[in-house]
């Protein structure tokens, strides 16, 4: 697909800027600089994104877009973790990353996309890595009807409308699977949709009807994406897996949507030895006081999602910190504070002030291993806990 000049080329500049290369491509009549700079580019974010491909010599890359839109290799394993069976379908294929970890559970395998350039990448790389994958240059909707049934079909609907812009509810997406929900739980046993991160959950829960899980993801503290599971008879007892990869550890939540409403937890005015933040997922999830009761916590406040305790909870599927002291806002308390803190990563939780506005109010400078925590407590009082990773 690539000729042997401009594969040459790739391979002597493939450390180069691809912005300095795309200006002096005039240099370079006998090498189609698009496809070079494309490859290079789609290497190095490889590198960082898709490791073991990036290891795989031959593998052609997309444009920018399709790459930065593509699932990391960590998500893709996490996907393929949640799927198996006979046949599985991919509607939306792109990349091609989701549908080719998935693939290793399945005994036939179909991708489909509409955009031809994608698939015949697809079809390249599929076969360079050895995946038995049958490849359709097809608008799905066109050809979902003429699908046999298959144990799971993946949906990662594009995000963006007709002029390019960015969409997140599930009903401006393309495919609408909002419109196509009920022919997609009658071909499949079980259907995944990729969701933004940015995706209101209660407004999706209200669109479809057959959602039986919620997979809320996230790499190093940062939501990365949203898996909705639809299959008949869904719609009730939604179970939330809230997923944080950090760092060699995974962190996992999980519950029915029927049990944050009813959890009572205990408020308090007193933080403890120990301060809790939740991790992005939970963040997302917007489980606050079931989070307290699973894990025998005191909340600061309704509305501020840090939680405290006298023992160290070490497993906590979040951030631990150690907490150092506690004032409040007089100026003698302040004089103190800075007295003895000359620099702080500062974060604020239900108060009513920027970080940076902060930061200078108090004449700290970022960073160190000090953690100050500007916050509301139970009785209202308005406080700034100081304290160290746990």
């Amino acid at each position: 697909m690539i000729d042997e000049q401009t594969l040459a080329f790739i391979q002597a500049h493939a450390g180069d800027d691809v912005r300095q290369l795309a200006l002096q491509a005039s240099r370079y009549p006998q090498v189609n600089m698009r496809v070079a700079v494309t490859q290079i580019e789609g290497l190095r974010l490889a590198s960082a994104k898709l490791p073991s491909w990036a290891a795989t010599e031959g593998l052609i890359y997309p444009v920018r877009l399709s790459m930065e839109q593509c699932s990391s290799e960590q998500t893709a394993r996490y996907k393929a973790s949640l799927v198996g069976g006979e046949r599985l379908a991919d509607l939306t294929g792109g990349f091609g990353i989701d549908c080719s970890y998935m693939a290793d559970s399945f005994s036939k395998t179909t991708y489909i996309e509409r955009n031809e350039e994608l698939c015949r990448i697809a079809e390249h790389n599929f076969a360079l890595l050895g995946k038995a994958i049958s490849v359709i240059n097809a608008h799905s909707e066109n050809v979902i009807d003429s699908l046999p049934h298959h144990d799971w079909l993946f949906v990662d609907p594009a995000r963006r409308d007709g002029a390019g812009n960015k969409v997140v509810a599930l009903s401006d997406c393309e495919p609408n699977v909002c419109l196509l929900e009920q022919i997609l739980i009658q071909k499949a046993t079980k259907v995944m949709i990729k969701c933004s991160p940015m995706l209101d959950i209660s407004q999706a829960l209200r669109e479809l009807h057959s959602v039986s899980e919620v997979h809320i993801v996230s790499v190093n503290n940062e939501c990365k994406e949203l898996l909705l599971i639809l299959e008949k008879g869904g719609g009730h007892d939604i179970a939330t897996h809230t997923i944080n990869f950090q760092g060699s550890r995974i962190q996992k939540f999980i519950y029915a949507d029927r049990e944050e409403p009813v959890a009572e937890c205990e408020y308090t005015s007193s933080v403890g030895r120990y301060l809790y933040e939740p991790n992005s997922s939970l963040m997302k999830a917007g489980c606050y006081r079931l989070l307290a009761t699973r894990w025998n916590l005191k909340k600061l406040h309704q509305n501020t999602h840090l939680y405290t305790s006298g023992t160290l909870i070490a497993d906590f599927p979040g951030r631990v910190f150690e907490v150092k002291d506690v004032c409040g806002f007089s100026k003698r308390e302040l004089r103190e504070l800075t007295s003895r803190l000359k620099k702080a990563n500062i974060a604020v939780r239900n108060f009513p002030e920027r970080p940076d506005s902060l930061r200078k109010r108090l004449g700290l400078t970022d960073g160190g291993d000090d953690y100050l925590f500007a916050t509301t407590l139970y009785d209202e009082r308005k406080v700034l806990i100081t304290c160290v990773k746990a």
